[in-house]
């Protein structure tokens, strides 16, 4: 982590996100391992892109880490994160070779997808949910992935929708993640890169979900435009309080949104930060449910709101195609539930009515898109690696 001090808005950019790259040991790999790898890929495994090291800007303290970073616990590494991303690139993950992770979670999307519910493996089926975004996944409070919460981990997450049998078809009756070790370990650039990472070529389930989490985790946004306004006025000692001061740059509407969006109710906010907790942007990790249907009892988990402008489509379903309709949810549509969290209620058991008047609505809708860039989207490092 670096301490920023604003001197420019190109001293900021450069300093808020790094990009350089780092030079990999390979030791472990002779010449004709390393003719494997760059035969199939545009990787240059003596010059492996800068996963482990990317600078968080200095808002990103030590409590919010302890708090959300999952990777505290399982580390980044370059070599184990370029494996992870050839691995999301490969649709020999799938049981035709037609998809892969990437098909669903796009890098230009913020790693979800434009439709709605994403077409499998045999372009027939369709998924039950909503591709979620990627951006920012490393910041997990709960600590549990998939709309439903249902797994444990993220690395347990990534290799369900490979064995799912819409999604890239490797399910029980295909062979299940035994058969993809078999089909991986006969392609010539994976023993390398395996060596690579982990030291020597044994293919494992673990190790290639380490890898595919490695990889999904080092997807970080940090320089959106709340991002490098943000940067300019964080004061160490005070951090609630950079939260709410001027941002610049900012229309008025951004501006009122960002009251809107940050300061709770009783200072004439909605209080949206208590779940969206910024500077992350992801689900406070004692979050319910957000009433989307009626009597619901499902405690679903939201991605981080950074690069939600990319979005196509939001919440689990994704029945909404705007975030204008996303604001008129919360605004007036949000229902009764055994699970509906408490901070969306007027009185127990009864969901709040915002009554926000089209303005406000607007603001909202615009701070919410200063949460947003291109930059990941475009970074080369995030990319399809193959030789198509």
């Amino acid at each position: 982590m670096i301490g920023l001090k604003p001197r420019g808005a190109l001293a900021i950019v450069v300093l808020v996100f790094l990009s350089a790259c780092t030079v990999a040991d390979t030791s472990g790999l002779d010449p004709s391992d390393r003719a494997a790898i760059t035969a199939a890929l545009t990787i240059d495994p003596q010059s492996l892109p800068n996963y482990a090291g990317q600078a968080l800007p200095a808002y990103y303290t030590a409590p919010v880490l302890t708090r959300e970073d999952g990777t505290i616990a399982r580390p980044i590494t370059n070599a184990g994160a370029t494996l992870g991303r050839v691995l999301y690139y490969d649709r020999n993950l799938s049981v035709n070779n037609t998809v892969s992770c990437a098909t669903c979670h796009a890098q230009g999307r913020a790693f979800a997808d434009t439709a709605r519910f994403s077409l499998g493996f045999e372009g027939v089926g369709r998924t039950g949910a909503h591709s979620m975004r990627l951006t920012n996944a490393r910041f997990n409070e709960n600590g549990r992935f998939f709309w439903d919460r249902r797994a444990a981990t993220l690395e347990a997450q990534t290799t369900e929708p490979i064995q799912n049998s819409v999604e890239m078809g490797f399910d029980a009756a295909h062979g299940g993640l035994n058969a993809v070790i078999s089909t991986i370990s006969g392609l010539a650039y994976y023993p390398p890169l395996f060596t690579l990472a982990y030291g020597d070529a044994s293919i494992t389930t673990d190790r290639i979900q380490r890898a595919l989490a490695q990889y999904v985790r080092s997807i970080v946004s940090t320089r959106s435009r709340w991002d490098l306004a943000y940067v300019s006025v964080f004061q160490p000692n005070d951090p609630q309080g950079s939260l709410v001061s001027p941002l610049p740059g900012f229309t008025t509407a951004e501006s009122r949104g960002q009251t809107l969006f940050i300061q709770p109710p009783q200072n004439g906010g909605l209080g949206c930060a208590g779940c969206h907790v910024p500077p992350t942007y992801s689900l406070a990790g004692n979050s319910r449910s957000n009433g989307l249907d009626s009597l619901e009892t499902m405690i679903f988990r939201s991605p981080s709101l950074k690069n939600v402008a990319l979005s196509a489509h939001f919440m689990h379903d994704g029945r909404f195609s705007s975030i204008e309709e996303v604001v008129e949810f919360y605004n007036s549509g949000v229902q009764a539930g055994p699970a509906l969290d408490q901070r969306l209620t007027s009185a127990p058991g009864m969901p709040r009515r915002l009554n926000l008047s089209v303005s406000e609505k607007a603001a909202l809708a615009a701070f919410l898109r200063t949460l947003s860039e291109q930059t990941v989207g475009v970074d080369a490092k995030f990319s399809d690696p193959f030789r198509r």
